[in-house]
Order: structure tokens, then sequence, then C-alpha cells
């Protein structure tokens, strides 16, 4: 009898994993939509040339399917941080140590927040960077993709609801969610936001939503990046692997482990949309407003730097850890 979940996981081999998958990737859109000032959601419409009512659900998966192209190779460090701490006994962040000389997660937030408001860039570089906001800050609240042990869980064989070829990453970023939601579609990621907003709007997120975004502030992106980083990296060692590695393989993941990293999954992905139509409105407000309201004249292109090089950490030697998955090849051995 054909399998389709045998045909996910081999996708998921070649590909690698999909940070939350693009039902996660399309629920915090789904969120942020939600929460995105109109004037906000009218400038992202018209960069994204979208005027449907899932104008950020539809682009929310695109920097995965760009990172497994030749084209987009390049990009694939920028899905994560390799926090090298030592779970379970301690979990952090240093944007210093971990961020890595090709870059990260937090440089990348920090480098595309500063392209999408900048009217300099041609209008395909704008929607690149629209695209890749939206992602990355979706990949920044899975706790696994702020981690460096076991190449973020990828290398840690585990069973879940009885398939004993899926390891730890891909179960947080795709088949749990999937198990709790029924289904991968942008209908399922929109009921999925819809009962996250209510949570948010009425429930029992609503008193400490407003602490998910207190001192985020776009001018100084690597530090509010590194929270988000560090906040997620957290649950690390209360959540995903309290016990350390090797009691995550004994027995199937679920029920038990699956009923206890439910409320964190939803959590995060909460927080994902939430922040990132903060995020999107804070930009809009300072930089595409402003410009519009001082007649700004636009500098040339060619003297904009593309490169994202000043929000780089100052280099350091690398560690074993690095060194050995640069030689690896980022694309296919660090399945984000």
């Amino acid at each position: 009898m054909f399998d389709p979940r045998s045909l996910l996981l081999t996708l998921a081999t070649l590909q690698g994993a999909q940070a939350w998958g693009s039902l996660g990737h399309a629920t915090v859109a789904y969120i942020a939509q939600n929460y995105l000032d109109d004037t906000t959601a009218a400038w992202a419409k018209g960069v994204l040339n979208d005027t449907s009512d899932s104008y950020l659900a539809n682009i929310a998966s695109w920097a995965d399917s760009y990172r497994a192209t030749t084209a987009g190779k390049w990009s694939a460090p920028l899905h994560f941080i390799d926090a090298e701490d030592s779970p379970p006994t301690n979990c952090n962040v240093d944007y210093a140590r971990d961020c890595g000389s090709t870059g990260c997660s937090v440089s990348a937030i920090a480098n595309y927040t500063q392209r999408v408001g900048d009217g300099r860039l041609s209008a395909a570089n704008t929607a690149e960077a629209l695209k890749f906001l939206v992602h990355f800050l979706g990949d920044i609240t899975q706790p696994l993709h702020d981690e460096a042990l076991d190449k973020g869980g990828n290398t840690i064989t585990v069973t879940f609801d009885g398939y004993s070829s899926d390891n730890l990453h891909s179960d947080w970023d795709t088949y749990i969610p999937q198990k709790l939601v029924g289904g991968s579609t942008l209908s399922d990621a929109q009921t999925w936001a819809n009962e996250l907003i209510a949570s948010i709007d009425s429930g029992s997120y609503k008193s400490v939503a407003p602490n998910w975004i207190k001192g985020d502030d776009i001018s100084n992106a690597v530090s509010s990046a590194t929270a988000w980083a560090s906040d997620a990296n957290a649950f690390v060692c209360s959540v995903v692997m309290p016990d350390g590695v090797a009691a995550l393989q004994q027995g199937d993941l679920y029920p038990d482990y699956y009923n206890s990293v439910i409320p964190t999954i939803e959590l995060q992905i909460a927080k994902g949309g939430y922040r990132l139509a903060n995020w999107l409105n804070s930009i809009y407000s300072a930089n595409i407003a402003k410009s519009k309201r001082d007649g700004e004249i636009m500098v040339s292109k060619k003297d904009v730097d593309l490169s994202g090089r000043s929000f780089l950490p100052p280099p350091i030697p690398l560690s074993d850890a690095k060194r050995k998955r640069a030689a690896a090849g980022f694309g296919c051995n660090h399945r984000h």
C-alpha cells in the first residue's frame, strides 16, 4: 500500500526539512496579516504584486524553495543560528560566537530589514527582502533553528507516531504541527492562525503578547533578533530535550512527548506572527511612510551595499563544529 508519509520523508531527506514546514510558515504569515496596519498591508501587497487574502502566506516558504536551487544555495546558512551551548544543562545564544562568517538568521534579519525599507533598491530586490523577512522571522522562533547540537536536531533519529525514520528537527518543523492541525494546506494554516489570533486577542496569550514585542527596535535589528533567538533557544533545554538526547530515542514520541511540546509550538508560532506584524509596521512607519512624507530624493542604486557585511560579528576562529559543517556543506547536511 502506498504510504504518503514515506514520500514526505524522502523529500525531506533530499531537500532538507523546512522550518515549521509550509504549514507553520503560512500560519505565521496569516497571523501577521491580521495585525498589519492597513497602510503596511497595502505596501506589502504592492511590493509582492499580490492583492489576495494570502499575500504573505503565499510567499512564506519561498526562502526554502529558493535555498534548494543552485542560485539560492548561498542563502542556506541564513535560516538558522548555531548556538554552541550545551543542552540540556545550559542553553544560550551568543551572536559573536554563534553567527559565523557566512551569516545567520540574525544577521539576515538585520540586513533585509535595512534593504526592504530602502527606496533605492529595485522592485525585485525589495520583494526579495520582504520574502526573506517573512520567512526568517518564522525560522527564528523554532527552537532547533537556534541550536548547534546534532545539526539542530537533524541527526537525532527518533520515532514519532509509529515512524522510526524521523529526525527530531523534521518532527518539530513539520510532523508534530501537521499531527495537531490535520493537514498542511493554506486553508489549514488559516484555521490554525484564527485559533491563535483568538488566543492573542482574548485568550491565554492576551496578557503576555505585549511582552513578545517589548524592546523590538528596527534600528537595532541585531539586538532584537538575537533576543528572539535566545527566547526560542531556551526551550531547547526546558522543552525540546529536557532529559537529553538519549531520552528522546527511547520509545515513540507520540503521544506523551507530543502532548508536552504542543503548547510551546503553538506559542512560538503565535509569537512569530505577532512579531512579524509589529516589525513590518515599524519598517513601514519609520522608513517607507517617512520617505513619502519628506519627499526624500532617492540615491543611485549603485551606491547601495547589498552584501549585509556590516551586520556580521567580528571574525573569530571557526569552532570544530562549524569547520565540519562548512566542509560538509550547509545546504545538504544542515537540514533547516
